[in-house]
């Protein structure tokens, strides 16, 4: 196919929705380390060591990933995986545009050019055969093959590689691949102590300290329903939008019903359960 033009578009309609190319903030993103997880993201950033991180839904991985984008100082490019996500949704593809054929540059191909750290979130949720696009970008070689050009791009300085997933809510024909796996380094995530998710969701909502440490005790609570068949278990992301409404006049009661139990499941058992445990704690 013969191009009249060719050119890079970050915000184009052929990358999904939601993947433009995203400057640092002016202000940090609020983030709590756990543990020595910034220490070691900084050091595989300037390895350009690709990293997985993982851990349940609501725990934060995306925002250290954007504190981390704000800290290193690198543009943000966020792909949300689904079963429907085509190699070329990442890569690019042609496209018709008065009258001329057009190249538009995927989310994966902008952030490659532009040094960005590039996110793929939840990436076992993609097919294989899209999977293995990544492979060249994560190791040594860190270029991306384009097949439908010819174009070998090969990452600027600065680009970064960075997947999540929830391995306890994927089944096993989900996971991924040995062969992917072991090209990232591995950073495991989880619901930060008591304390630590207290000050977050307070922080985060403008409800005061008492009530979402309140909040906080409601959802560990919730958590032990995991046993009883209760599938998902709430996240700080949950709490933070629960508390939220609270801040704004919502009766806590109603917040935790719609914001919190609602999410979480649509059984009637086990919403008496969770309302049970508003009660005795709130």
């Amino acid at each position: 196919m013969t191009a009249t033009a060719i050119r890079t578009s970050p915000a184009a309609p052929a990358a999904p929705r939601g993947e433009a190319l995203r400057p640092p903030p002016a202000e940090a993103p609020y983030y709590v380390p756990a543990a020595h997880e910034v220490d070691v993201f900084l050091r595989c950033h300037a390895r350009g060591l690709p990293v997985m991180l993982k851990g349940p839904t609501g725990c934060g991985k995306t925002r250290f990933v954007e504190h981390m984008a704000w800290r290193l100082g690198r543009p943000l490019v966020t792909v949300a995986c689904h079963d429907d996500l085509a190699a070329s949704d990442l890569t690019g593809r042609w496209l018709i545009r008065g009258g001329d054929t057009v190249w538009v540059d995927g989310p994966l191909t902008t952030a490659a050019r532009a040094g960005a750290i590039c996110y793929l979130d939840e990436l076992v949720e993609a097919r294989q055969d899209t999977i293995v696009v990544i492979h060249p970008l994560t190791d040594d070689r860190r270029v991306l093959p384009i097949d439908k050009t010819g174009e070998l791009v090969e990452a600027a300085p600065g680009f970064q590689l960075v997947v999540s997933y929830n391995p306890g809510y994927q089944h096993a024909i989900k996971d991924l691949k040995p062969s992917t796996r072991q090209r990232f380094v591995s950073l495991d995530f989880d619901y930060p102590p008591a304390g630590v998710e207290a000050e977050i969701v307070a922080h985060e909502s403008g409800l005061d300290r008492a009530r979402a440490a309140a909040l906080v005790t409601l959802a560990h609570r919730i958590r032990h329903l995991r046993d009883q068949g209760l599938a998902e278990v709430p996240g700080t992301r949950l709490l933070v939008a629960t508390a939220r409404l609270i801040a704004d006049g919502i009766a806590p009661e109603e917040a935790c019903r719609v914001a919190l139990a609602g999410p979480l499941t649509d059984d009637p058992d086990l919403l008496l359960a969770i309302a049970d445990l508003v009660s005795a704690t709130l």
